[in-house]
């Protein structure tokens, strides 16, 4: 049975004064998929998943997410309906314990119209999240004092506290160590046996290591998309992002 479309978009397109971000981009997106997004500095890629996420409206075009014409939602409304995204800078409220901060993350999912969770579920719900990204045994700790690489592991249990149909994780890996990184590789495998992933990311060994698909944007336009088998022998890629 082939995958169906999740999230698709149509000439979409963004204009900041004189600079086009991105420009005319249609792009489809599958369930089930672990698709990486890369590209130059400067390609594109925060711009293009702040339209997916409803952080900033496009200029142009159009969002379609598991068959709803979203163009025009903001971005809680997006997250209610199964986008979730952890940003390049973490974004965890620092004062709070981890567990509370996922628990934050969960509580609007999890309320039940006026009324607000279950303390019993939502402890579950925390708690589930923080093993699954290895933090369990620092669900009390300060988010603050944590390492870097734990708040961006804290980063993505906040993620998986809004159960999302599509995880869009931007530069994940920065700032963790080996260790880290493959701890961090093995949890999007298992993600992504009930999610869909989006990754931005510079490690291309991570990215080739992961990815199904791969999307190379280009000063705001998709240059090239295939298996990480193609984008390696690209010639354009190869010129334009991996300097060979």
């Amino acid at each position: 049975m082939a995958a169906m479309t999740l999230l698709s978009t149509e000439n979409l397109s963004k204009q900041f004064g004189g600079l086009r971000a991105v420009d005319s981009v249609s792009f489809t997106f599958l369930e089930g998929e672990i698709r990486a997004l890369i590209g130059p500095n400067g390609a594109g890629k925060t711009t293009f998943v702040n339209l997916l996420s409803g952080r900033i409206p496009p200029t142009e075009g159009r969002v379609v997410f598991a068959g709803e014409d979203v163009t025009r939602l903001p971005a809680h409304a997006r997250v209610n309906r199964g986008i979730a995204y952890t940003f390049q800078i973490t974004s965890v409220f620092a004062g709070m314990s981890a567990m509370d901060n996922v628990k934050l993350s969960a509580q609007r999912r999890l309320s039940k119209g006026l009324f607000g969770p279950d303390p019993a579920l939502l402890e579950r719900v925390a708690l589930s999240a923080l093993e699954r990204v290895g933090l369990a045994a620092r669900r009390d700790e300060i988010a603050g004092n944590l390492s870097y690489g734990h708040q961006r592991l804290l980063e993505v249990a906040m993620g998986l506290g809004l159960d999302p149909k599509l995880l869009i994780l931007d530069e994940p890996t920065q700032g963790l160590s080996d260790e880290e990184i493959a701890v961090f590789v093995t949890l999007v495998k298992e993600i992504a046996q009930n999610a869909s992933i989006l990754l931005i990311e510079h490690n291309m060994d991570v990215v080739m290591g992961l990815a199904h698909t791969i999307t190379v944007l280009d000063r705001g336009r998709i240059l090239a998309q295939g298996t990480p088998d193609e984008i390696r022998r690209n010639e354009a890629v190869r010129r334009a992002y991996l300097g060979k």
